[in-house]
Formats: C-alpha cells, sequence, structure tokens
C-alpha cells in the first residue's frame, strides 16, 4: 500500500507555457520536445506544458514512498501521463519561471535518485493561448521513488496535448485540429494579442 508522506496545494505561476519541477540552482530548459504532450525532463529538471501562456494554474503535489494505484475510469482529468525524473540534488521542487510561488512539499523525499512522476492536468483547453489572472487550470503530481522506465500514459484527451503531441512529430497544428464550435472567443482573443504585438 502506498504511505503518503506529503501533500498540499496552491498557485503556480506559468510562463511561456510551463511550470517547472526543477532541483535547486537547475534553470536551463531540456529541448523542447514534448512527445506526450503535457511533460519533458533532462536530469535535474522537468518541464509541465500548461494550455494558458502566463498566469496562475492550481497545482496539488502528493509525495509517496511507493508507487501509487493507477488512475481510475471515473477521475475527472483530461490528460495522465506518468514520467520519470532524476534529481540529482535531492531538492526538486515546483519552480515558476517568474515567481516564487507556493512552499509545495519536496518532491524528493529519499534524496538524490530516479523518481516517477503522475502528472494529471484538466482545463488546459479552457484558456489556451491566454494571459489569465484566475486558475482555469488543475494538476495533480503524484511522486514516488522509482527506477527510470518509458513514459506511460493513462488518458490523452485534450486538445492542447495533441497540440504538443503533433508539433513534437514535426505536424502542423491546423492540419489535424481544426477548432470546435463555440471557439469563437479564443480566436478574437489571439487576433486581439497578435494585433498588440505586432
Amino acid at each position: 500500500m502506498s504511505e503518503l508522506v506529503a501533500k498540499a496545494s496552491g498557485q503556480v505561476h506559468a510562463e511561456y507555457h510551463a511550470f517547472h519541477l526543477a532541483d535547486s540552482g537547475e534553470y536551463v530548459q531540456p529541448p523542447f520536445r514534448p512527445e506526450n504532450g503535457l511533460i519533458f525532463s533532462r536530469p535535474g529538471l522537468a518541464v509541465v506544458l500548461t494550455g494558458v501562456n502566463s498566469g496562475p494554474v492550481h497545482v496539488t503535489v502528493e509525495v509517496y514512498r511507493r508507487a501509487v494505484p493507477p488512475p481510475g475510469p471515473d477521475e475527472l482529468w483530461d490528460e495522465v501521463v506518468d514520467h520519470s525524473v532524476q534529481s540529482i540534488s535531492g531538492d526538486m521542487r515546483v519552480t515558476a519561471l517568474m515567481d516564487t510561488g507556493p512552499e509545495l512539499p519536496v518532491l524528493t523525499p529519499i534524496g538524490p535518485a530516479d523518481y516517477r512522476i503522475r502528472v494529471h492536468a484538466r482545463g488546459r483547453d479552457q484558456g489556451h493561448d491566454a494571459h489569465v489572472t484566475e486558475p482555469v487550470e488543475d494538476y495533480l503530481l503524484q511522486v514516488w521513488p522509482g527506477r527510470r522506465e518509458p513514459d506511460l500514459v493513462h488518458r490523452q484527451s485534450d486538445r492542447y496535448g495533441q497540440i504538443s503531441r503533433n508539433a513534437a512529430q514535426g505536424q502542423p497544428e491546423q492540419a489535424t485540429l481544426p477548432a470546435p464550435a463555440g471557439d469563437d472567443w479564443k480566436r478574437a482573443a489571439r487576433a486581439r494579442l497578435h494585433r498588440r504585438d505586432t
């Protein structure tokens, strides 16, 4: 049975469609290749992809001594992926590029080692590419010590994840992902942002 070591929630500020899980002093992002559409990493640092371009997202961290059971079919998450990360310092935490963020538990309780992180995400399509002031996305990070293994995908159902997976494979976004009906506000917001940037 899994033993919960620590649990806490808070708002983390996303920038450039991401927040990080980083060892102390590790700030250099790995090459951008989000093959699973949700998380990618190098030793000492992992990047979790957000739908919003910038703004707060709600993050819950659960740290365990051993692996947790797979998510049930009735859990309300859009994307769920198990990913291996390596902590070099043994002090890996949830961090943000432009913000100190909340005091969430250390993700690596046994020190420098390999860990598995199950990342759950929902709401990434709600404010896709937007700058938000209130959270529209939720993340649950379940972490436990575990040897390096390939990614294990439990669920992939949001559009933003598909866009990221297509980009990692060199496929154009619009070729396979027409905007669903009712998303006129997103197109209008993108147009306004584009006009403001030019």
